[in-house]
């Protein structure tokens, strides 16, 4: 069986998390682990039992990247550092021809994602990207209901990003653990988890956006920032006119942490709601007998892993096994050729209308036209 010597980069949260799921597969070996705080390996963190480096022992830990890099002798490493930073780290990988697996958003800025994607295609190696949304229960469910024609053509769709975080709070603590990057980051900014999803199903890209944000009300505290609103909202359009709305939010007091998700079809509809903290999948469809609306478990679980022994064991660290399916497909496609993996052109594909939504805002709601490397008029400015 082959063996895969894997690095990470970013030893937060989802870095040790990440980090300790891939460590279950026997055809990877743990092999590096590079952070600018040596505590995040050395010392017990936040969610874990011991330090990494009892965990590892035979890993070699790095405060220098391009060193794990250059010496460490990797197949693939993740990229687990904040989300602003995250091309960088990829840029760097893929010059040593090391295989990629890079968390969203993918890019922070145009002019990052040309530099990427000139990367990739002049390197050895592959990046594959780390959108575990696009595993979980609706989102194969989803796929799966429009292969078979039961939802007919999208024409609209809708998602909503709600998370709960206020100062103070347990979940505004786990999330600025090692850094403050998603309180600074433009909500719609944050916008793969929910256009990966619905952008699965499409054969086109978006290519015009419209945005507005609130400014800021819910957060009165020293926390509170000139950057960006409470919550906003993008209206997106594809060249065929599949329109999707998104809202997102930075802070609100709604005490809730829900993705929702709505699509309407010429033949069917299908949504994920969270209904009284349950979260549930409806769906109905006209080339069915019954076509009042089906109700289906909606928990993250993606159903070809529901019986998984390794999954079940420790589901909470794992995103209730999305992470999970993730890196199995990431291992499989890296040591078989067929694995089901997100590619960087679906990744830049869930990534930049958000860059291009915060500029629309930016001019009060002006319509902006979405482009991409691949296209024959793609240019770093916006225009």
């Amino acid at each position: 069986m082959k063996q895969i010597r894997l690095g990470v980069v970013g030893l937060g949260h989802r870095g040790r998390a990440l980090l300790k799921i891939a460590a279950d597969f026997e055809n990877v070996v743990i092999t590096a682990a590079c952070d600018i705080k040596p505590d995040n390996w050395y010392k017990k963190q936040w969610l874990s039992n011991a330090a990494l480096n009892d965990m590892f022992p035979d890993a070699a830990f790095y405060e220098d990247y391009e060193r794990m890099l250059s010496e460490a002798n990797l197949d693939a490493v993740f990229v687990e550092t904040g989300a602003d930073i995250h091309a960088q780290f990829c840029t760097k990988a893929l010059n040593y021809n090391v295989n990629v697996l890079s968390d969203i958003p993918v890019v922070a800025n145009l002019k990052e994602a040309e530099e990427l994607w000139k990367a990739a295609e002049s390197s050895k190696a592959v990046i594959y990207t780390g959108a575990n949304p696009n595993y979980q229960k609706f989102a194969v469910l989803l796929k799966e209901f429009y292969d078979k024609g039961l939802l007919g053509k999208p024409y609209c769709m809708e998602a909503e990003y709600i998370h709960w975080s206020m100062p103070g709070s347990d979940m505004s603590v786990h999330l600025n653990e090692n850094g403050d990057w998603r309180r600074l980051l433009i909500p719609i900014r944050y916008c793969t988890h929910s256009l990966g999803p619905l952008l699965n199903i499409l054969d086109e890209e978006i290519c015009k956006v419209s945005c507005f944000g609130t400014g800021q009300h819910a957060d009165k505290s020293e926390y509170r920032t000139s950057i960006g609103d409470d919550m906003m909202c993008a209206n997106f359009q594809t060249p065929s006119g599949v329109v999707i709305r998104l809202m997102r939010n930075k802070r609100c007091r709604a005490e809730i942490g829900h993705h929702n998700y709505r699509v309407f079809g010429t033949e069917g509809y299908m949504e994920r709601i969270d209904r009284f903290d349950k979260p549930v999948i409806r769906y109905n469809s006209t080339k069915e007998l019954d076509t009042n609306l089906k109700e289906i478990g909606g928990e993250f679980m993606p159903p070809a892993y529901a019986d998984n022994p390794k999954v079940n064991g420790d589901v909470d660290d794992r995103h209730d096994s999305i992470d999970f399916a993730m890196i199995d497909n990431f291992v499989k496609m890296l040591c078989e050729g067929k694995g089901d993996i997100v590619t960087l052109k679906a990744g830049l594909a869930m990534t930049l209308p958000g860059i291009y939504a915060e500029e629309s805002a930016r001019r009060g709601g002006e319509v902006i036209t979405v482009r991409y490397p691949w296209d024959a008029d793609w240019t770093t400015e916006f225009i």
